[in-house]
């Protein structure tokens, strides 16, 4: 993928663009951007036109195979201070820059390199939101940690859960409900 920008440090201008469009060679799979692909998995994209939001919470469990629901929207992590996305296919959530970093990853999704947070610490996101999300779905997720839990790097998880406000609750509800 490629902003508008890149696409006229490479062809030009605006007029070879657009020709490369016409013929195919070049495809415009959002505003300002543009791919060599016809078609751009949907995530890529978002991950590609925010590139400093991280993907978390139900996006991150679907694309971890901890759960079958497929989300509405892809939900995205920014720092507090950044502007509000304004895209319906984006639920924005906001936390501190600090935070924001922690176990934040880029991995493979469909030849795309997109920016998540990994297993471990979306284990962490899941017990601190554990309130905010519906019991059945909490529940299915945890089950699905603790058959992956040998292959979960256990340093990262304290140290993740140590850094995270209410560190006390995140790591009494890791104690009796995860391990």
């Amino acid at each position: 993928m490629k902003t508008r920008s890149e696409c006229l440090k490479e062809y030009g201008s605006d007029y070879y663009i657009n020709r490369l469009v016409t013929e195919g060679k070049l495809f415009r799979v959002d505003k300002g951007i543009f791919s060599e692909k016809e078609h751009v998995p949907e995530l890529a994209l978002l991950s590609y036109k925010y590139p400093n939001a991280v993907i978390t919470m139900e996006t991150a469990f679907y694309l971890y195979g901890l759960t079958d629901e497929v989300p509405d929207v892809c939900t995205m992590a920014t720092k507090r201070e950044a502007a509000p996305i304004a895209d319906s296919r984006v639920r924005q959530v906001f936390m501190p820059k600090e935070l924001l970093g922690l176990g934040a990853t880029v991995i493979d999704y469909k030849g795309y390199e997109i920016q998540i947070f990994d297993r471990e610490r979306m284990l962490i996101e899941l017990v601190r939101y554990k309130s905010k999300l519906p019991f059945n779905y909490y529940k299915e997720i945890l089950g699905n940690y603790r058959r992956i839990l040998p292959r979960l790097n256990a340093e990262k998880i304290r140290n993740y859960a140590e850094s995270v406000p209410k560190s006390d609750m995140v790591i009494r509800t890791l104690r009796t409900e995860v391990y």
